[in-house]
């Protein structure tokens, strides 16, 4: 009887980092930007955006962890549905590997060969099947708690730089949201640069395109904030 394949981990830590450092960076810079054009209490915006910090983190982890987890689930029920069709309906799964070469350009004996060669490896077949019919990546165990840790930690990390000229300039809001501006866009400068150079892309187009979208966002938490301020 066949058996689920040990899974072995994915590498999607691009990703999660990608999304708990910008999430992070961009909602608190959004609330600073907003409590600075509302309120000169330099002690109400630390408190709200260190509780922001707080909250967005564990929920961008805890978020992290059950959708990859739900991937690992679906992974995992379809791996059994292959399995199944394989032991139960093998000319119709033979008939879907030829598909597949046959999309790759195999025809005629050289297509039966390699069906042949496939279909003699239970788990080459099964692998076939899960990369190409049902376009489902391979998810380790250990990935719901690495996705965890990783955009739990990139959302602090995230969160923590807009943060830290209001911890030094407490004194000088305006002064404080200029300086966040500034290493807010430092910041996704990087991680758009990072992305481009650990995949394919142009580094100044990807990180200019990283910067336009995070700093439009708190762009946003500002305009709430004058408005609401100006009321």
């Amino acid at each position: 009887m066949h058996r689920v394949p040990e899974e072995h981990p994915r590498p999607t830590f691009l990703s999660d980092f990608i999304l708990g450092s910008q999430d992070g960076l961009v909602n608190v810079l959004g609330i600073l930007l907003g409590l600075v054009a509302a309120s000169a209490d330099s002690r109400v915006i630390l408190i709200a955006a260190l509780a922001a910090l707080a909250a967005e983190s564990i929920s961008m982890g805890a978020v992290a962890y059950t959708s990859t987890l739900a991937r690992r689930h679906l992974y995992l029920a379809e791996t059994e549905r292959e399995l199944n069709e394989m032991r139960d309906l093998p000319e119709m799964e033979r008939e879907e590997v030829r598909t597949i070469l046959r999309n790759w350009g195999f025809e005629g004996a050289e297509l039966e060969e390699m069906l042949a060669k496939i279909e003699a490896k239970p788990k080459a077949m099964l692998d076939l099947m899960m990369a190409f019919e049902l376009n489902l990546p391979r998810v380790a165990a250990s990935a719901p708690f690495q996705s965890f840790q990783v955009v739990l930690l990139a959302t602090i990390v995230g969160s923590v730089i807009p943060l830290l000229p209001f911890f030094l300039l407490t004194h000088a809001l305006v002064t404080a949201a200029y300086v966040s501006i500034v290493l807010s866009a430092a910041m996704l400068f990087v991680v758009g640069w990072y992305e481009a150079r650990t995949t394919l892309g142009s580094t100044w187009s990807s990180a200019f395109r990283m910067i336009l979208i995070g700093l439009g966002a708190g762009f946003a938490g500002f305009l709430v904030g004058h408005f609401i301020g100006q009321g």
